[in-house]
Order: C-alpha cells, then structure tokens, then sequence
C-alpha cells in the first residue's frame, strides 16, 4: 500500500473512532474491506501511534489553534491534524514537508477550500515555532 493511501485510510479510521461508537478493529476492517493483501504496516502504526499518544497530540494541536478548540473543529480536520501531528512529533523518518503537503492534500480530499487552508495555518505555525520533534 502506498504511503498516500495509507494515511487516507488511517484518516478515514481515526474519524470513525471519533464520531462513531465503532472499536478498532471494526474501524480497521470498515476501511481495509477492498484492499485485502496489501501491506499494511504503515498503516497501522500511523493509527495506533496517533492512539496512543492522543493526549500529548492533542496538548500540541490546541497551542496552535486561534481563536479555536479542538472539540469544534470538524471532525474530520482533527482527524487530519492528529494524523499530521503524530507524525511531525513521533516518526523521525518522515520530513516535516512532506507531512505538511500530505495533510494539505488529505484535507482537499475530505474536506473543503477551507478546511486545507485552515490545517495548512495550523501545522506551519507549530513548524515555524520550531517544535519539529518531541521525545518518543
């Protein structure tokens, strides 16, 4: 599976464990039901990596919000953001760019003209402040 597809998955899993009453693995079948024999380890760590540290990702998101919190964004936007933001704060391996255009790009595909512009301020104003990494 490519990495793309991946994070448009993980989005699309990450949104239904926020405003459904769904479990993990339900969410995870929802989404993989077309793609059976593709890899899909990237995938899963880019979930379980955003779970498990869903409470710092979100302290980060919300130093960055204006005028803002978190619980009124649309849903699918925090979706994209805590994606982002695992990334830019816990996988090294992947260039703050390239997360930046990946989340632009997720949120021009689920979202409106606005939404990518708003996702695209919020994670410029958290690289410019310089907050690249945290400790894993």
């Amino acid at each position: 599976m490519k990495r793309r597809i991946a994070r448009e998955k993980a989005v699309q899993i990450l949104f239904q464990l926020d405003v459904a009453e769904v479990q993990l693995p339900d969410a995870i079948d929802m989404v993989m039901e077309d793609s059976t024999g593709e890899s899909t380890e990237f995938l899963l760590s880019l979930v379980h990596g955003t779970l498990e540290n869903l409470p710092a990702i979100d302290a980060e998101i919300q130093k960055y919000l204006r005028n803002w919190k978190l619980d009124r964004i649309a849903n699918v936007d925090r979706s994209v953001l805590r994606l982002a933001f695992y990334e830019l704060m816990f996988d090294e391996a992947t260039p703050d760019r390239v997360v930046l255009n990946e989340a632009v790009e997720l949120a021009k595909l689920f979202s409106d003209e606005q939404s990518y512009k708003f996702i695209n301020g919020v994670l410029s104003a958290y690289l410019q402040a310089g907050a690249t990494t945290t400790e894993s």
